[in-house]
């Protein structure tokens, strides 16, 4: 059974704290779900190992250990982790600058940004030190042009498919086999998809199936199986749809 953990909602800036940047890591040990919650800073969530999610309105984003996730002062979230996942948590202080948005955006965990992060961790680290490496995280945290995300319509039109969808990756139906389903026509179908979720029903689909894929990944599924369980065809099919969703393969996700 899973554990439900409960946190306070404060609104930016409400807490006032000593600190610029400050980490937190865990690694769960159940599956794990954080309810409805907003910090008084910002949080910067990435994963050392595994996969997460975290939920903000109609969006849902994923958080693997190569694309993390900004999480702005007093925004309103709700998260979950499977057991198993190592995730890091990065607090930065409310006021503090920073090139990214005062909305969730997906941020790219570098190698440079990684050796920085786990350097604010070294105990020994002086003020001078720190403040430097703070200032170099800032200067290098930039949005990422790929994100594990997807908007969920809440149309009574799309909720069908939405729900279809969402609880079977592997679900074949086309865009015209739901247009005659719900009894609408091809154009209808496409133009809700396009207000409520800017993008095409293909290509919300290929998101839905990358972030099952990768919760499939992260708990050490075979790729042709995870393949078959979000619904390609082949592996290599897969790999290649993956690889336009996400930027890696996933062998190499895996093997992270």
């Amino acid at each position: 059974m899973g554990v439900i953990r409960e946190l306070p909602t404060l609104a930016a800036g409400e807490v006032d704290v000593p600190f610029v940047i400050q980490g937190y890591e865990e690694v769960v040990a159940d599956d794990t779900a954080w309810t409805d919650h907003a910090h008084p800073w910002h949080e910067l969530l990435w994963n050392e190992r595994g996969a997460s999610t975290a939920v903000v309105g109609t969006q849902v984003w994923c958080v693997t250990p190569t694309l993390g996730l900004w999480m702005p002062a007093g925004q309103l979230h709700s998260a979950s982790a499977v057991a198993g996942t190592a995730y890091r948590a990065h607090f930065f202080r409310h006021g503090t600058t920073s090139a990214l948005p005062d909305v969730p955006v997906a941020v790219e965990i570098t190698p440079l940004l990684r050796l920085l992060l786990e350097r604010l961790g070294e105990p020994d680290l002086s003020a001078h030190s720190r403040a430097v490496t703070e200032a170099m995280v800032l200067d290098v945290l930039r949005p990422s042009p790929r994100a594990l995300l997807v908007l969920l319509p809440t149309s009574a039109l799309l909720r069908p498919i939405v729900d279809a969808v969402r609880a079977d990756p592997s679900h074949q139906r086309t865009l015209t086999g739901w247009a005659t389903a719900l009894g609408c026509s091809d154009r209808t179908l496409t133009r809700a998809f396009r207000v409520e979720t800017g993008t095409t029903f293909a290509r919300w689909v290929a998101s839905v199936r990358a972030q099952h894929a990768v919760q499939l990944l992260s708990r050490g599924v075979e790729v042709e199986e995870v393949a078959e369980a979000v619904g390609y065809r082949s592996a290599s099919a897969f790999g290649a749809a993956f690889r336009r969703t996400t930027g890696t393969t996933p062998g190499r996700f895996r093997a992270g």
